[in-house]
Formats: C-alpha cells, sequence, structure tokens
C-alpha cells in the first residue's frame, strides 16, 4: 500500500503532514504521515503515560506510513519538536 493521499489521525480526524525523518534515524521511507494537532488524546493522553509508566516527560504523536499504511507513535519531548522536519506541500 503506497500512498501519497493526504492521512487523517484516526484518534482527532486531524489532516495529517508530510514529516521528513532524520537522516540518522532507522526509518527507511522518504517521509511520514504525522499528527501535530496538540489536541489529539493520543498526544494529551501520552504525557501522563509516558510520565506513570516511565517516569519522563514525553509524549508521542501518531505517524502512518505510507508504504504499509500501519499506525505507530513518534516519541516528542516537547510541542514544538519535530515540526522542523515537516514538509510543506
Amino acid at each position: 500500500m503506497t500512498t501519497d493521499e493526504k492521512q487523517k489521525c484516526k484518534y482527532c480526524e486531524s489532516e495529517m503532514k508530510k514529516w521528513q525523518p532524520p537522516e540518522s534515524s532507522t526509518w527507511t521511507n522518504e517521509y511520514l504521515w504525522v499528527c501535530f494537532n496538540d489536541e489529539c488524546p493520543y498526544y494529551v493522553r501520552g504525557w501522563d503515560h509516558m510520565m506513570k509508566t516511565q517516569e519522563v516527560k514525553a509524549s508521542y504523536r501518531n505517524t502512518v506510513n505510507p508504504e504499509t499504511g500501519c499506525n505507530s507513535p513518534l516519541p516528542t519531548w516537547s510541542n514544538d519538536a519535530h515540526r522542523d522536519m515537516v514538509i510543506e506541500d
């Protein structure tokens, strides 16, 4: 499943943005779809979950792999983290 079609977050229905993984990452994709909605329930509840289970101030954003359609978390440490790697259309 390869899709360039814009994706919507399964948790909040916001339009996701294309995001370029860092060169040093293990992702082989040219890009991933990422939800940058700071009010997304997945992102919001992630802060409490990570503090309770890992004792770290972090959360995660929903991602979709455009090659497989699979969702996965993108760890984040602030509202602004990763925004510099958004690919503008």
